[in-house]
């Protein structure tokens, strides 16, 4: 405890409050790219002794955790238009696919949400107006949660590996998120595509 005190405290460990500020706010208010910021907070890791790279997954397991709980919590008791605010942006098809998908799969698709790109606030959402009980939700998220900080901290770890230079480091985890989001959207929607064109022949 005295040495994680003593890091949050030290001038130059000053990225150990970015990243956990910047995981927990991003897993409430979309407006922070947490994969990229863990991923670059894992590079630096590797490449200087700024961060150390167990502390930087725990923080990163924690804040995107308890970001995670709040949206829950938020979807499920702040009536409909504090729903309508943490789901804003998404579609209602999108909304209501995600809500069928999670009667059947149920803590599954919590895990499932957590690593996909834009798959987080629809679950999350879904979970809140089903009512999923909190003694499912909890381990689950937390399981999600750091499944999540190790997939993204491992491409940190990776450019960190290849690159000596923390810049060049960087720039090569972030561009690998990218690359990995991209991907990840382009399958999503094709499944998406696939799946609407197969209700619309059944229909026919």
């Amino acid at each position: 405890m005295s040495v994680l005190a003593a890091s949050w405290t030290d001038s130059s460990s000053l990225g150990y409050p970015v990243l956990f500020g910047g995981v927990l706010l991003g897993s409430i208010i979309p407006v922070v790219p947490t994969g990229p910021l863990l991923s670059v907070a894992a590079a630096v890791a590797m490449t200087t002794d700024r961060l150390d790279i167990a502390l930087v997954l725990l923080l990163a397991t924690v804040a995107a955790f308890l970001g995670d709980v709040v949206t829950f919590a938020v979807a499920r008791f702040g009536g409909p238009a504090a729903v309508r605010w943490v789901a804003r942006g998404q579609h209602a098809g999108r909304l209501a696919e995600v809500q069928e998908q999670f009667r059947a799969h149920g803590w599954q698709i919590v895990v499932v949400g957590r690593l996909l790109p834009a798959g987080r606030i629809p679950v999350l959402v879904a979970a809140g107006a089903l009512a999923y009980p909190w003694r499912r939700l909890l381990p689950a998220s937390f399981g999600a949660a750091a499944l999540w900080a190790v997939a993204y901290a491992l491409l940190g770890v990776v450019s960190g590996g290849i690159f000596d230079s923390p810049l060049v480091a960087t720039l090569v985890a972030t561009g690998l998120v990218l690359v990995v989001g991209l991907v990840s959207n382009l399958v999503a929607s094709r499944r998406r595509k696939a799946k609407q064109q197969a209700a619309e022949q059944e229909t026919r």
